[in-house]
């Protein structure tokens, strides 16, 4: 604070006159460039420090550094009464509410971070290092003065304790904020309750929304006067109305609509059906159960869940499932209750437009700068590749075990052997699809450590063997935040070529010998084959919902069925 000054004399008279109090002046730093003008009704207590061009007014500051180009106006009181790590080092409850996954979060937390603190208990040394290192991290960031960073506005706000309030963030109108921090160029809006929290850069909370115990990620949007609680919720998220408690919302989960629920379990790039519900206490162990909803899951209108259970990844979910039904080796499916059973319909959804448009939409939708957290956005990928292969031996197997039966009972559902053929057919040619783009996207001679399954690392495509190195390390002790970190980004940086040797590899495995490479280039070609056809599937699934029989209600004050098709065309597109 070399550059800064106390004030002089005459300043103070003048302060005074114009409404401003210190309990010692001399506590009180400025700008060099300081002009009395930048101050009106202020009452500073303890140390406060003022940069340059920042002006105040009729608030209350105390112990706090505030930084140049400042606004700061009608603030009841904004204080830091002690020691504090401005939400670092929170414990959060998520997926589990009794504590069983809990987090410690701090500023710079990412989602692949997250899902190795809170997701793989079964790897009790690694878990309590990194919980240990995030600890140690948040407990270096202490400090007894608040801050606010350059660029900051800050209006209308009743209580701000213990806030650290970063470069261009705006504060306007909000109710209670304690103990967490306001990222770089985040918004905090009108009657906003917030305590043990972290707001990342280029995030919204809003419209009466409470967080309590909570991250929210990198351009997310929490609003509406929606409730989180024990959440840990990463990029491009958006919430609003309802309620998350206990929730890891991966990248991209969405939930808009009032009375719905998320609670105790993992979502990503999940988006809520209104009414959407779970319920993770049976009466017995009490709220210990979870749910895992994989990869691109969407729940319809009034769906229910009962914990624990899990779903593959992209699979549609209508009605009320209580039976604990496990499906994660069937993506692309349709999970339907039907006379109180849950009825499974393996690949459907590989044939729906809306999972086409889910896949191209995200990327489209991505908001970061940072991007902190990794984000595989490939629809042929090793992962749900891996997943296909698994689906198609279940199905085959059931067929081999009873192929006289009407249906089949897998894991707490219902598949009926009508639908068998048609989904072994789906996954098939999304396989070879998803072989000939992960040839083409990358080097296929690459030469891969890493062999065998590949994981969703909350967002991040990798292979299972790479996380098991990354977290043997984290064990040992051999890895800092910063260097977990370091690994993850290095392995994203070469997803294409990791991908395109798993690709090279597996196509080995189903034909028994390594392909040439005239045989790698016909697969390429078979593949984008099968691609077009598969578009053309998915795009006839478009026309029937763009197609004449979803005009009612267009044009309706027309008879002309060509004013009809206008208005329906011109309001559609």
């Amino acid at each position: 604070m070399s550059h800064y000054r106390i004030t002089t004399p005459d300043e103070r008279k003048a302060l005074e006159r114009r409404g401003c109090y210190a309990e010692d002046w001399d506590h009180v730093l400025v700008a060099p460039d300081f002009r009395v003008e930048q101050l009106r009704g202020v009452r500073f207590e303890g140390s406060v420090t003022i940069g340059s061009n920042t002006r105040i007014a009729d608030s209350t500051i105390s112990n706090y550094v505030i930084g140049a180009n400042c606004f700061i106006d009608d603030v009841l009181r904004m204080e830091c009464r002690h020691a504090t790590s401005f939400g670092e080092g929170t414990k959060v409850s998520a997926v589990n509410e009794n504590g069983g996954r809990s987090a410690i979060i701090y500023r710079t937390m990412t989602s692949q971070v997250a899902y190795l603190m809170t997701m793989m208990r079964n790897r009790e040394a690694m878990t309590s290092a990194l919980l240990a290192l995030a600890t140690q991290r948040s407990e270096s960031h202490r400090s007894t003065m608040g801050y606010v960073g350059d660029n900051s506005t800050i209006v209308g706000a009743r209580f701000i304790r213990e806030v650290r309030i970063e470069e261009c963030a705006t504060i306007e109108g909000a109710s209670h904020l304690e103990n967490g921090t306001v990222g770089y160029a985040s918004t905090v809006g009108i009657d906003v309750r917030a305590k043990e929290f972290i707001i990342d850069n280029y995030a919204r909370v809003e419209g009466a929304s409470s967080v309590e115990r909570s991250f929210i990620g990198e351009n997310s949007i929490v609003e509406n006067g929606f409730t989180a609680i024990d959440t840990l919720m990463f990029a491009n998220c958006h919430f609003a109305n309802g309620e998350a408690a206990s929730v890891f919302a991966g990248p991209f989960t969405v939930s808009h609509h009032k009375s719905s629920l998320l609670i105790a379990g993992i979502f990503s790039f999940f988006n809520a059906g209104s009414g959407t519900n779970q319920s993770n206490h049976l009466f017995k162990s009490g709220a210990v159960h979870q749910s895992v909803h994989q990869r691109g899951t969407k729940f319809g209108s009034s769906a229910y869940v009962m914990s624990p259970a899990i779903e593959g990844p992209y699979t549609v979910v209508l009605g009320r499932h209580t039976r604990h039904h496990d499906t994660q080796d069937m993506p692309y499916s349709y999970l339907i209750e039907e006379a109180g059973q849950s009825l499974l319909m393996p690949a459907l959804s590989l044939k729906s437009y809306g999972t086409v448009r889910d896949i191209a939409k995200w990327k489209s939708r991505d908001r970061r700068s940072l991007k902190r957290d990794n984000i595989c956005f490939e629809e042929f990928n090793p992962f749900i590749t891996g997943k296909m292969l698994r689906g198609l031996d279940i199905l085959t197997r059931l067929e081999e075990e009873d192929p006289e039966a009407k249906q089949y009972t897998y894991n707490r559902t219902t598949i009926r052997a009508t639908v068998i053929p048609r989904a072994k057919r789906l996954y098939n040619s999304a396989i070879a699809a998803s072989i000939g783009a992960m040839l083409e996207g990358g080097d296929y001679t690459f030469q891969s450590p890493y062999k065998g399954e590949w994981i969703d690392l909350a967002g991040q495509y990798l292979p299972l063997d790479a996380v098991e190195e990354i977290m043997t390390l984290i064990a040992q002790n051999e890895l800092s935040l910063e260097g977990i970190t370091e690994r993850l980004n290095a392995l994203m940086a070469n997803y294409y070529d990791m991908a395109s040797a798993y690709a090279y590899t597996l196509l080995g495995q189903l034909t028994g010998s390594a392909p040439t490479k005239e045989e790698v280039e016909e697969v390429i070609r078979s593949g984008h084959n099968i691609q077009e056809r598969m578009r053309e599937t998915t795009d006839a699934d478009r026309q029937r919902d763009t197609g004449g029989d979803m005009m009612v209600g267009y044009g309706y004050d027309f008879r002309e069925e060509e004013e009809h098709s206008a208005d329906f065309r011109n309001t559609r597109n």
